[in-house]
């Protein structure tokens, strides 16, 4: 029966998350579902656990949030992030479609635009590619996921990207962990993937299909518009500075653990004990000013009505929606973790011993969690929050270095969290004009490439020991 009660209110939380009722109301209501059929009182596991640990989240990455948007925001005002788009696609050309989208995805979720934002840059030029080179627009989404919400989002070393930040709080790592393992998951994501969607272009192509009549959110893009756009030199300069100042701040900026020391005294509530919990946060959060600050340097004059107020504004609350819906996701998460029923789970996942180390235990786990919640780092976070100290723990009797357990989190985050109910696979669909029916295949098949990469550098780290 507690079991039971756990996969019901998963099955109402995905339902009505893929019908687009928000996570912020249904989340703790269906939580508190969950808490009440095993025996707990509602108004507590509402306000001290599902409050606590969305709080909580909030706390450690809300700067990060805000920072992300704010910067997303401004490169997508001033024309920056459409600029290096329709650089790299025009470069390439039509001979190259997918390959072209996919770069221009890499090039700006890489140097820190928010994924969303990515989305709206890069589909326009996208769609137009498409059409000259007569590929089925079905293709699109697929193409944009590969780009953005993959290696770049999790694999790659550096990546500022949250879901590649989370680890660094509970492992003591940094952006840059197991560099050499998320380096090839990355190469092998990207090859599968476009090998994958060069051969649905091929095999439409043989079947005689072209782009198609379409009419939904077609975009038009005249001359005009491409041809004021900002230099693509200049455009790249932000994402450059968000990385350069990133990997100064992380690697070479001597952090004093003695700034910590008057908040401690002062006995705060949730104040870090150690600096290297907070170190890569607080670097990514000097990376994003310094992004910010440049992009409105370079590309004020291309602001339109508002100028630098409405980017800002429209920036700071749009991390609102996107900080909240996975704070109560994550507070979701932890109630559920919290019931009797769940330790049956957990038991079993932390159990899973194949090839005598965490981190299939660790991959396992964060896949199902970001499955289940369609959110990669509110799935991450769930898991990590329950379970890190008992991967750590582990890792370190067989004297295995924590970096290879942030690679493999991060990258499993990625896996599963990509099902039909995740928000960014529904604002991808909906900015092309498409429907799950016409495109979400492609998008699956991403998702199936992604996890399996995470499988295979376990085991290329089981094999060879590299980082």
């Amino acid at each position: 029966m507690e079991i039971i009660g756990i996969i019901l209110s998963l099955v109402l939380l995905i339902t009505f998350a893929y019908k687009g009722f928000s996570v912020i109301l249904f989340a703790p209501i269906f939580a508190l579902l969950a808490a009440m059929t095993q025996g707990f009182s509602i108004l507590p596991s509402y306000t001290e656990l599902f409050m606590v640990k969305a709080v909580i989240y909030i706390k450690s990455f809300f700067p990060v949030f805000i920072l992300g948007a704010i910067f997303g925001k401004v490169m997508e005002d001033t024309g920056l992030a459409k600029s290096i788009a329709a650089a790299i696609i025009k470069g390439l050309g039509k001979e190259r479609a997918i390959l072209a989208v996919v770069l221009a995805c890499v090039v700006l979720t890489y140097g820190g635009v928010l994924l969303f934002v990515v989305v709206f840059a890069v589909y326009p030029f996208a769609a137009a590619l498409f059409k000259e080179a007569d590929i089925p627009k079905r293709l699109i989404p697929g193409t944009i996921a590969l780009g953005a919400f993959t290696f770049t989002m999790d694999a790659a070393p550096g990546t500022p990207q949250i879901q590649n930040l989370i680890p660094t709080k509970f492992f003591g790592t940094n952006l840059y962990a197991a560099p050499i393992c998320g380096i090839i998951g990355g190469l092998l994501i990207l090859c599968l993937g476009i090998m994958w969607l060069e051969h649905r272009r091929k095999d439409a192509q043989a079947k005689g299909e072209g782009y198609g009549n379409h009419t939904l959110n077609e975009p038009k893009l005249e001359e005009s518009q491409t041809g004021s756009l900002p230099d693509w030199k200049i455009a790249v300069l932000p994402l450059a500075a968000v990385l350069v100042v990133n990997f100064l701040m992380t690697d070479l900026f001597n952090w004093n653990n003695a700034m910590l020391a008057p908040f401690q005294a002062m006995k705060l509530p949730l104040v870090a004990g150690d600096i290297k919990s907070v170190i890569s946060i607080w670097s990514l959060i000097v990376g994003l000013v310094s992004g910010v600050l440049l992009a409105l340097a370079v590309g004020h004059k291309n602001l339109k009505k508002g100028g630098i107020q409405a980017a800002l504004n429209a920036g700071a609350i749009g991390s609102l929606l996107a900080i909240m819906n996975t704070a109560s996701e994550v507070g979701y998460g932890n109630v559920i973790a919290a019931l009797p029923g769940f330790k049956e789970i957990a038991a079993s996942l932390l159990s899973i011993h194949i090839g005598g180390s965490p981190l299939m235990s660790e991959a396992v786990t964060v896949n199902v969690l970001s499955g289940i919640t369609g959110s990669a780092s509110g799935g991450m976070s769930i898991a990590l929050d329950l379970m890190a100290q008992d991967w750590l723990a582990w890792a370190h009797s067989i004297g295995m270095s924590p970096e290879i357990l942030h690679r493999v989190a991060s990258m499993a985050s990625g896996g599963m969290d990509t099902l039909p109910h995740n928000g960014a696979v529904i604002t991808l669909l909906a900015v092309c004009g498409l429907t799950h029916r016409q495109s979400y295949k492609d998008i699956f098949a991403m998702t199936v490439i992604k996890t399996l990469t995470c499988f295979a550098i376990i085991a290329f780290h089981t094999m060879t020991g590299l980082l």
